[in-house]
């Protein structure tokens, strides 16, 4: 059973090499922070927010398309993480988000289930939204922070050392929040089938899920290391040439837009108050980060924003899930008439 998990691992390998890149691609671009620190805190972080906060995101792909089937989960994580390998050697930074929904609805095709259109119209919501709140967030810190610079006198070692040290909370907090918000896209298909036991340590109980969620977080944290460093310099440096400063701004507003759609805590104190909720949706780093970039271009006037770099990343955002799906669906049509497995 667990060479089942083997598509699982890549697909969290490929999102490790191309999502997890996109938190720290503005400070490596900038060169305020080095690649292999980046890498460090980056899978660290990662691997803590799959394992503490990632099971809201596996719920609502649960609810998509639960597969019921070892073979259909393994079969629709290989079509996802094919799609983002081959947008990741093109150095695009692709949504593993739209990858895994896109196999999701190739298997819900196969199998001839109805799509919960409400459903699929929330995640969908989020492809749209997401980039667009961490625009705005990003516009709103940027003028927030060019005020107080304008007035409190920092010596120039100081903010340097002052930036580089924000860069790096803002990349730790933007990476646990990818683990926890992301995890659900790498393992989310895996949870019906109950790979690992629940283990008591005697203080504390991990769960199973937990396990499966930690040994994604260890893929992708491998994929950081290996492969992320040419996606970082895409998005840190090609679509809008970023200061340090810039570029914490870019980190954090796509931190706290992956946290807001990834904290059960945070949506049941909202709704405690009466406050309307995010819904708990696995969102694309890829995207939010692309949108803070360009909140930060439009905010300095929009005059250097690259287009073209921007039109060929839209390009493979839309190109993924269609990818996506139509690889799910054959796949799954050769693994039940060739291998003879059940993939429903």
């Amino acid at each position: 059973m667990l060479l089942f998990l083997s598509s699982g691992l890549f697909l969290g390998w490929s999102l490790g090499a191309n999502d997890a890149a996109n938190v720290w691609g503005t400070a490596v671009g900038t060169r305020m922070v080095r690649f292999r620190t980046a890498a460090f805190i980056c899978a660290l972080f990662v691997i803590a927010g799959a394992v503490a906060g990632g099971s809201g995101g596996a719920e609502t792909l649960g609810k998509l398309a639960a597969i019921p089937t070892i073979a259909g989960a393994f079969t629709v994580a290989l079509a996802a993480a094919l799609s983002v390998f081959l947008m990741t050697k093109a150095a695009l930074p692709v949504s593993t988000s739209q990858a895994i929904v896109g196999a999701l609805l190739g298997w819900t095709f196969f199998a001839r289930k109805p799509v919960d259109f409400a459903v699929l119209g929330r995640i969908m919501g989020t492809w749209v939204f997401s980039p667009i709140l961490t625009a705005l967030l990003s516009i709103l810190l940027y003028f927030g922070v060019r005020f107080v610079l304008a007035r409190v006198r920092v010596h120039l070692i100081r903010m340097d050392a002052l930036t580089r040290f924000l860069l790096i909370g803002a990349g730790a907090f933007g990476s646990y929040s990818l683990g926890a918000n992301n995890i659900a896209n790498v393992m989310g298909v895996f949870v019906p089938s109950q790979i690992f036991p629940n283990v008591n340590l005697g203080v504390v109980e991990i769960t199973g899920v937990q396990l499966l969620f930690g040994l994604g977080g260890l893929s992708i944290a491998l994929g950081v290391f290996t492969y992320s460093k040419q996606v970082m310099t895409t998005v840190g440096s090609e679509i809008y040439r970023l200061n340090p400063v810039t570029a914490f701004i870019v980190v954090l507003s796509s931190a706290i837009v992956l946290f807001l759609f990834a904290s059960e805590g945070l949506q049941e104190a909202m709704r405690s108050v009466g406050l309307p909720t995010f819904p708990l949706v696995p969102v694309s780093s890829s995207q939010s980060i692309v949108g803070g970039v360009i909140g930060i271009g439009v905010a300095q006037g929009g005059h250097n924003i690259r287009y073209g770099v921007l039109g060929r990343i839209a390009l493979g955002w839309l190109a993924t899930p269609v990818i996506a799906a139509l690889v799910a669906f054959v796949v799954l049509y050769v693994m039940q008439n060739v291998f003879a497995l059940s993939v429903l």
